[in-house]
């Protein structure tokens, strides 16, 4: 099921997907029914995480009810939000990624010593050390905190920070939890994934190495922005085929990268139930699985320009598109 939200004169309402077409769900004159029967007692016309609770019979038994009221023109308003994630959690879940970033970080600031890693990694015909995950990576998932208030969704212009002459989009598949989890099995948390969403985790590189390096993880180069699309995909419609989902990254209309959420080091599954250890994780909090393999202008060189029309695509999944500001004055 394909879910969206619109804020109209009434306030935020919900419409889902239906032969081409889209439904507000206020219309459905069972859905407090349907939400009361699995667990939810909120109301699932304006809020999503009800519907996200109602689990595979829910969302069949939602589209039954949709099948029987007719299209009609939709209210005024603009899209906005899926939701508003509880918290942001973004994993790297792909070691290619990591390397062919810091491969390409180094070919744009740091010149000289990529032109000496590029000889050993020709010589020895393996990545350069340092251009490798660090060793706890390969033991666990790893993850930071992005700012979870500053979303914005598709067709929004993209700020361009004052601070940054390197500002780099990212793409990302984000799932939202439905059910509340601790100490859970990946196969727990697997069923508590309510939804999934594409994400641009926004980075400003040039910014970002020295925020690492003081051991307190990414801040003004994360913060300013994310986004995430204006359309969610049911759970149902993308486990299944998680891991052998097609993306895309097109500027200007013209096709910079293609992707796949193939050969993770571990699954969102995976990654969502470590972060449950010892932890109570809570009913809309979003996770990103990390860049893409050549998801990124530091990956591919396809770097953002001010007016740039940026889309990213995850087959199934959805798109969102958005044009890149004018660099903000210095403070």
């Amino acid at each position: 099921m394909r879910l969206r939200r619109r804020l109209t004169a009434k306030g935020p309402q919900i419409e889902a997907a239906r032969d081409g077409g889209w439904l507000s769900l206020d219309r459905v004159p069972r859905l407090r029914g349907l939400i009361g029967d699995h667990g939810a007692d909120t109301d699932g016309a304006c809020s999503m995480i009800p519907l996200l609770q109602l689990g595979p019979r829910g969302w069949q038994a939602l589209t039954a009810e949709l099948q029987q009221i007719p299209l009609e023109p939709l209210p005024e308003g603009p899209l906005i939000l899926p939701l508003g994630p509880l918290s942001f959690r973004d994993f790297m879940l792909y070691e290619q990624h990591a390397i062919n970033a810091a491969r390409g970080f180094a070919r744009r600031f740091m010149p000289s010593a990529y032109k000496v890693a590029r000889i050993v990694e020709a010589i020895t015909r393996r990545p350069f050390r340092k251009f490798r995950p660090h060793r706890l990576w390969y033991a666990q998932p790893v993850y930071y905190f992005g700012n979870h208030l500053n979303f914005l969704t598709d067709g929004q212009e993209i700020p361009w920070p004052s601070y940054t002459d390197a500002l780099d989009y990212e793409l990302e598949l984000g799932a939202v939890l439905a059910r509340p989890l601790c100490d859970a099995t990946p196969q727990e948390a697997e069923a508590a994934i309510g939804g999934f969403v594409v994400l641009n985790d926004l980075s400003a590189r040039d910014v970002q190495l020295d925020e690492m390096r003081s051991g307190f993880g990414p801040q003004k180069s994360k913060h300013f922005a994310s986004i995430m699309s204006a359309e969610l995909v049911t759970a149902d419609e993308i486990l299944p085929r998680q891991n052998e989902l097609s993306g895309s990254v097109s500027i200007n209309g013209r096709q910079v990268a293609q992707c796949s959420t193939r050969n993770a080091r571990y699954s969102l599954a995976e990654a969502i139930a470590f972060a449950a250890k010892d932890e109570r994780l809570h009913p809309g909090e979003l996770f990103g699985s990390g860049t893409l393999p050549g998801g990124c202008g530091m990956e591919n060189g396809h770097w953002l320009r001010s007016g740039d029309q940026l889309t990213l695509v995850i087959e199934g999944v959805g798109s969102l598109s958005a044009i890149i500001g004018s660099k903000r004055g210095k403070l």
